[in-house]
């Protein structure tokens, strides 16, 4: 799960080196923390979020298939 949302970061980016996730799990459910650069923060958001929400959609289906649930949160960078 964490691959996935890093290749759609990195392929969304201009600094795919600034890409980050970090991932933390508490039972069957899995948490990922998504960091990129501040210049890149509307690519990965988007207009009205959907870009976001295409993500976390992404990420719900690939961890339904191996019976777990997922949260993808986009930190803001400082």
């Amino acid at each position: 799960m964490k691959e996935l949302i890093e290749y759609i970061a990195m392929s969304l980016v201009e600094d795919p080196t600034q890409v980050v996730v970090h991932t933390s799990r508490q039972g069957a459910s899995t948490r990922l923390s998504l960091h990129v650069a501040k210049e890149d923060m509307g690519r990965v958001i988007g207009k009205g979020g959907r870009v976001a929400n295409a993500m976390r959609i992404l990420l719900n289906v690939a961890a339904a298939q191996t019976g777990r649930r997922a949260t993808l949160d986009i930190e803001e960078p400082q």
